[in-house]
């Protein structure tokens, strides 16, 4: 594990590093506080730190309430003093100190509260990652792992806001596999899970990484392009429809799909922009699947936004 050493006494400095690399740390050095934040705030930073409260340009203590004010990763933190004055160590844990030790210190003292630091370090990234898995559990369609419906209609939401500041394009389509229900009917609904990942699969890596791609219902996805045209919209509809019918998506089970597509026009909000991608789709359905509809194409190429 890394650790960080920020101490301005060479003999400090040199001691700790002898024994902590002894006890198989990765160390790195600071000789006062603004380089010690320089290398807490650089990519892969150490989760440990060791802290000498009175150094050069930033002592220990204003490092500490930074480090506990930034919204970084946790670094449990020890400061080191040669004074033990009871206020001073009170002051550190106020600033947001883990522990403290005062100089000089026994080895097995640092070594035990090190172990702490470890175990409080762990804890704090476990605790992370639960966080990250429930809010991707929340926001994200349990079987094909891309937005869920709430989800991806608040990106729907939040890109036409970007869209009305900007003054910039905005388009949305719905993909709706064509008599998926049979599917299920006939295959099973294992069988109709493997062609909604497959059809989710081949959706994504159509679309650019700026796009947002996300269960709207059943067999439906619902794709936000930002920044992008009707008729933009309708090339890339064009392509996913050609990729869901070149080939089986699974099993040998064959499926097309039917896409709506609308752009967002100025002083729309997102459930007409719902309704405007639904009628379209409703027109390629009527007009015999496997095929593409922009809605009021021709308002639409002459629109402004």
């Amino acid at each position: 594990m890394k650790i960080l050493v920020a101490d301005d006494s060479p003999l400090y400095r040199n001691m700790l590093q002898g024994l902590l690399e002894a006890w198989g740390y990765e160390v790195m050095l600071a000789v006062n506080g603004h380089e010690a934040q320089s290398i807490l705030d650089s990519d892969d930073a150490p989760r440990l730190a060791i802290l000498d409260v009175s150094m050069p340009l930033m002592s220990g203590l204003e490092l500490c309430a930074r480090i506990r004010g930034r919204k970084q990763g946790y670094v449990y933190t020890i400061l080191l003093s040669g004074d033990d004055d009871e206020g001073n160590v009170l002051q550190g844990f106020e600033f947001g100190a883990d522990d403290y030790l005062g100089k000089p210190f026994k080895q097995y003292e640092l070594r035990t509260r090190l172990k702490i630091g470890e175990l409080a370090v762990r804890s704090h990234e476990e605790v992370a990652e639960t966080h990250d898995a429930l809010k991707f559990e929340a926001s994200h369609d349990p079987l094909l792992r891309i937005w869920n419906r709430r989800a991806i209609i608040e990106l729907l939401d939040r890109e036409l806001s970007r869209a009305r500041r900007s003054q910039t394009s905005l388009s949305a389509l719905i993909t709706d596999l064509d008599n998926f229900k049979q599917i299920n009917d006939v295959h099973g609904y294992l069988a109709g899970d493997e062609v909604l990942r497959g059809a989710a699969e081949r959706i994504s890596s159509i679309v650019r990484h700026c796009d947002h791609v996300g269960r709207y219902e059943g067999g439906q996805f619902l794709v936000v392009l930002p920044n992008c045209t009707a008729e933009a919209a309708r090339e890339v509809a064009e392509r996913l429809r050609q990729s869901i019918a070149e080939g089986p998506i699974v099993n040998a089970i064959e499926i097309t799909v039917s896409i709506g597509v609308s752009q967002w026009r100025s002083g729309q909000v997102v459930r007409d922009v719902l309704h405007q991608v639904d009628v379209a789709l409703g027109h390629a359905k009527q007009n015999g699947r496997n095929r593409v509809e922009v809605e009021n194409p021709g308002t639409l190429a002459a629109s402004k936004v």
